[in-house]
């Protein structure tokens, strides 16, 4: 079993080689600090960068998502129903009413797959601007929010559907479960097929694949709601037609819960944590943390080179350039 924590006392100094592995870094007034807990993270990371806060100003900032082709960035403001966009270094927004949109990704063709809180479904944005509602219900039943999502290379749409959107009206509407669960999905625009491909999460959040798609890494975040409940990331095993296997404990997420997270080239897994973006090398090993002040939702890697990484933080959007790129999957 594949097997990873951060635990408390991981978090001080630590050295290899004699030499010690924590850098500092400072921005706008706020120290910040890059944790190395393995020499690996030093090839990741850049001595010379710091940490930027781009924007403040959202309630819940969620689901950041990099267009390449305008050199732009989109993302969710849960609780003000929102989408923000940033180019340039400006803000705007980007859509209005966006039905509490949370998780956000593209497509092969370049096309924004969102999950909505409010009308408990996964759409996409047309390029003339127009929605389609790729999937809204699971046998007849409505799903529960659908939280986050990525796209596999053969177009087929991974996503995850916990309650939130549907336990209050802060991030959607209260209402029911209607199907009784909260699972994973696979949605297949070429047939219309909807398939739960998990069930045994308590509240699956984050979803993630290795580079090669060999892999794909969940978030639990159970504890939300229990003391005890879950704050991990599971890894499962895909084979050539898309079925999983596996679904070990890969990461313990500590302090907070894990929420959004995203692959680089290189295969390592960097996830949302309650005080910054922990990085886990394949083999389950924490390799070191990037601080952040507030507690971090999600991430992606964008820039004209993928090698700026974006940060949603509650109320904030940071950013802070690193020594590797956002993984290229087929």
């Amino acid at each position: 079993m594949l097997s990873a924590r951060c635990a408390g006392s991981q978090r001080t100094l630590k050295t290899f080689a004699g030499q010690r592995c924590k850098c500092m870094i400072r921005t706008s007034g706020i120290r910040n600090e890059i944790e190395v807990y393995d020499e690996r993270f030093l090839y990741l990371t850049l001595g010379n960068a710091w940490v930027e806060k781009l924007y403040t100003g959202t309630l819940w900032a969620e689901g950041p998502v990099y267009f390449a082709d305008g050199d732009y960035l989109i993302w969710s403001d849960i609780p003000n129903n929102r989408m923000l966009r940033w180019a340039g270094g400006h803000v705007s927004v980007f859509r209005d009413w966006s039905n509490n949109s949370n998780g956000n990704t593209r497509d092969r063709q370049g096309r924004l797959i969102s999950c909505e809180h409010g009308t408990r479904r996964v759409t996409r944005t047309e390029p003339d601007g127009s929605i389609t509602v790729l999937v809204d219900r699971f046998r007849g039943k409505r799903l529960n929010s659908p939280n986050d999502v990525v796209v596999k290379s053969d177009g087929t749409v991974w996503f995850t559907d916990p309650p939130y959107g549907i336990l209050s009206d802060y991030e959607g509407q209260v209402g029911d479960s209607e199907y009784g669960g909260c699972y994973v999905f696979r949605f297949d625009p070429a047939t219309g097929a909807v398939e739960s491909v998990i069930e045994d999460f308590n509240k699956p959040n984050g979803i993630a694949f290795s580079p090669d798609e060999s892999r794909l890494y969940v978030v639990d975040t159970g504890r939300s709601h229990s003391p005890d409940g879950e704050h991990h990331i599971r890894v499962f095993f895909v084979d050539a037609y898309g079925g999983l296997s596996g679904g070990e404990v890969f990461a313990e997420i500590s302090p907070g819960i894990p929420d959004g997270l995203r692959v680089d080239v290189g295969g390592n897994i960097w996830t949302s944590a309650e005080d910054g973006v922990h990085c886990y090398a394949p083999d389950g090993v924490c390799l070191g943390k990037i601080r952040i002040p507030e507690p971090v939702s999600n991430l992606t890697f964008g820039g004209p080179k993928r090698n700026r990484l974006f940060i949603t933080a509650t109320t904030s959007l940071y950013a802070v350039y690193v020594a590797t790129t956002g993984a290229q999957r087929p």
